[in-house]
């Protein structure tokens, strides 16, 4: 399993303190403060990433459920790797990402997008970042990701 890096824990907390707020402006909810701990120790120790499996149990419960709200799959529905191509141009994953992406651990799928998304260089990132934004289906919620600019 591939580690968690800290600015997903850091997006954790911002999706929880978003969606559980403080009731008084001090207290926060046992979700944040389990993702805080374990942000914390990474500062203090300057470490980038953490082992999920070592983790509290409160910790990495609240990162898969902010996990569970991320977007899934980068694909555009713009696949060059089936023509070919060993990196696709719609999305930026590598031939075998695309191929292993249902079998893939969400530590791992992160791992990918991170890479993806500070590469940039994929067409989700500029000639097509509307279809990155844009609802997959009719009544269906945008994707969290912003394209870089």
């Amino acid at each position: 399993m591939a580690p968690v890096h800290i600015l997903d824990i850091e997006s954790a907390i911002n999706w929880w303190r978003d969606r559980s707020p403080s009731p008084d402006g001090i207290t926060a909810c046992p979700q944040v403060r389990a993702l805080a701990t374990v942000y914390a120790l990474m500062v203090y120790y300057r470490e980038f990433e953490c082992d999920a499996a070592t983790m509290p149990g409160t910790a990495r419960d609240a990162w898969m459920a902010w996990y569970a709200s991320t977007p899934d799959t980068p694909c555009i529905a713009i696949c060059s790797t089936s023509q070919g191509d060993a990196l696709c141009k719609g999305c930026g994953r590598t031939f075998d990402e695309v191929q292993h992406w249902p079998t893939m651990a969400p530590t791992d799928k992160r791992k990918v997008w991170r890479r993806i998304t500070l590469e940039a260089s994929a067409w989700r990132f500029n000639r097509y970042a509307e279809r990155a934004t844009a609802p997959a289906l009719p009544g269906a919620s945008a994707p969290a990701i912003r394209p870089a600019r």
